[in-house]
């Protein structure tokens, strides 16, 4: 996992390079975001996070990044104004796209009515079982993420009975850099998400990339998704109720925050790190995804 530009994703150059004198390929995306919106009578909606991309040379950042081939189902969540949908669809065999906003999927289902591979969904994604979605087909998941529900959207996909093989999101950028952090800087959605897939930071992407410009930083994230769980959906539970009392009390010693966490005594509590070969005065943040197995197994042996 690392917090800088992927050496090893293979960049398609920009879609739109232009002779001088011509629109810059964000002057082009701009002009078509402003007429869609005038064109439908919409504005971008502050309370749904939504800022439409204008940058072509980070949209084709994010489709080289995703991999896709014509044998790929892919779901994007918040398509907003179809950009990346369009572009997904040109690669993808088949592109679910998930829109809450009923101005923006009347608009797509009118716009997308000629690609016969895009399928516009109506619904809040939190709200779907995304089996209803893909049934037993294999997906990737591509979006620029509302980044008020970042946290939420990645947990319901990874957590989910059917996940998808790799994600390749936009978010901010502080989190991007929370989502891929190593020891002794883990926190919880860190192990949350390494728990499941391996994140790498593809590029950051500056405020004016977006229209309207947002007040922070982006970064596109890849995720690559474990082949295979590493647990059973019930033992994963246990993970994450171990993970959070670790965590409860920032920057403390183990031995009180998973002692208040579990609700145990100190002793305890000490003897459950002790056997998963974790020194008790050691914090949340330096534990790998391993230590905090090994929590699990002591606890699993010793605590229930």
């Amino acid at each position: 996992m690392i917090d800088n530009q992927d050496p090893n994703i293979a960049l398609t150059p920009p879609s739109g390079a232009t002779s001088p004198g011509l629109p810059t390929p964000a002057a082009s995306l701009m002009s078509e975001t402003r007429a869609l919106l005038d064109r439908y009578n919409l504005s971008a909606r502050k309370g749904l996070g939504q800022n439409f991309l204008i940058d072509r040379g980070v949209l084709d950042k994010i489709i080289a990044a995703a991999g896709i081939s014509r044998s790929d189902t892919i779901i994007e969540v918040g398509p907003g104004l179809g950009v990346l949908t369009r572009a997904l669809a040109g690669r993808a065999g088949k592109v679910i796209a998930v829109e809450v906003d009923r101005g923006m999927a009347a608009l797509l289902r009118e716009t997308m009515s000629g690609l016969s591979n895009v399928d516009i969904v109506e619904r809040d994604i939190l709200e779907t079982k995304i089996e209803e979605l893909v049934g037993g087909e294999d997906f990737k998941v591509v979006a620029n993420l509302p980044y008020y529900i970042t946290s939420p959207v990645l947990r319901h996909f990874l957590e989910s009975a059917r996940q998808p093989s790799r994600l390749v999101v936009m978010v901010q950028r502080e989190v991007a850099k929370q989502i891929v952090a190593q020891p002794p800087e883990m926190s919880l959605l860190s192990v949350a998400i390494q728990f499941y897939a391996s994140p790498r930071i593809v590029t950051h992407v500056p405020a004016g990339a977006f229209y309207p410009p947002p007040k922070v930083s982006s970064a596109v994230l890849r995720l690559e998704v474990l082949p295979q769980r590493r647990l059973s959906m019930a033992d994963e539970a246990v993970f994450f109720k171990l993970a959070r009392a670790g965590f409860s009390t920032r920057r403390k010693q183990l031995i009180n925050a998973i002692s208040a966490g579990l609700e145990i005594d100190k002793d305890r509590g000490a003897g459950l790190l002790e056997r998963a070969a974790i020194d008790p005065r050691r914090r949340a943040e330096t534990l790998t995804i391993d230590d905090w197995l090994n929590v699990l197994r002591s606890y699993k042996e010793n605590i229930v």
